[in-house]
């Protein structure tokens, strides 16, 4: 098994050789829009830690979850009175970008949780999601937007379960991922594969070598932490792992 095909792009021209796709199959793969379901191993919070100029000036418009204006940012709550946070679909592991009036405020944060319909709790980027909260600088006269890869996020968490042969990526496997004892191996490729699939989508359009060249850096750190996934299998439901799948093969190994 090759590597996954990144989605909602072109890279018919302009893309060096070794872009084209993560992920090439070498045979026909399941109809997958007919199989597949929602499965994520990471979210857009993991994607800032590594590029977050993805939610700034390179943001994708066609995948915002909502914007506006008024904004106001204390301690760690964010409050936007004409808001519907909730019926925009936001939620926690997501990323707002603000910028204040007066130009001292203007990054990307981690949505922590979502409190109410116009009413956020956020923080500056963490190295763990379990740990407290981190409060940005307060401001008022807020600009802000909410965008997301939630759906390269999906289709890299299917095409990563296609590989390892287990569901929902293949439908006739007895192992289906709630099986998988901590996916959080799988994060770190899922990020990798995601950002690469980005950059390519965005050279695509804008002919620019330089994204290219994050694309291919990208897709090169998506191999080597897909090839250190070593997934841990409870096959027998009593929550102790009775096989490993291995990712430089996609094989299976029994404990």
């Amino acid at each position: 098994m090759a590597d996954v095909i990144p989605v909602n792009r072109d890279v018919s021209a302009g893309a060096p050789k070794g872009i084209t796709a993560l992920w090439a199959p070498d045979e026909p793969c399941y109809t997958r829009r007919e199989l597949k379901e929602m499965v994520s191993f990471s979210n857009d919070a993991d994607i800032l830690k590594y590029e977050p100029v993805l939610f700034g000036e390179l943001h994708l418009p066609s995948q915002v979850l909502a914007a506006g204006t008024g904004g106001e940012l204390s301690g760690t709550t964010f409050t936007a009175s004409e808001a519907d946070f909730v019926s925009a679909q936001v939620s926690a592991g997501g990323v707002i970008h603000v910028q204040s009036a007066d130009g001292a405020l203007d990054g990307a944060y981690e949505i922590v949780s979502v409190d109410s319909a116009t009413q956020l709790s956020v923080s500056v980027v963490r190295s763990d999601s379990d740990d407290t909260a981190i409060a940005p600088p307060a401001a008022t006269n807020i600009s802000y937007r909410i965008s997301t890869f939630g759906p390269q996020v999906s289709e890299v968490g299917f095409q990563l379960t296609e590989y390892f042969g287990i569901k929902p990526g293949n439908p006739v496997s007895d192992i289906d991922v709630e099986d998988v004892l901590d996916t959080d191996v799988l994060k770190r490729a899922s990020v990798f594969a995601v950002i690469s699939s980005v950059y390519a989508m965005l050279a695509s359009k804008a002919k620019d070598e330089n994204f290219w060249r994050k694309s291919l850096h990208y897709k090169t750190l998506f191999a080597r932490a897909r090839e250190r996934c070593r997934l841990s299998i409870d096959v027998g439901s009593d929550g102790v792992a009775d096989v490993t799948k291995v990712g430089a093969s996609g094989r299976l190994v029994r404990d």
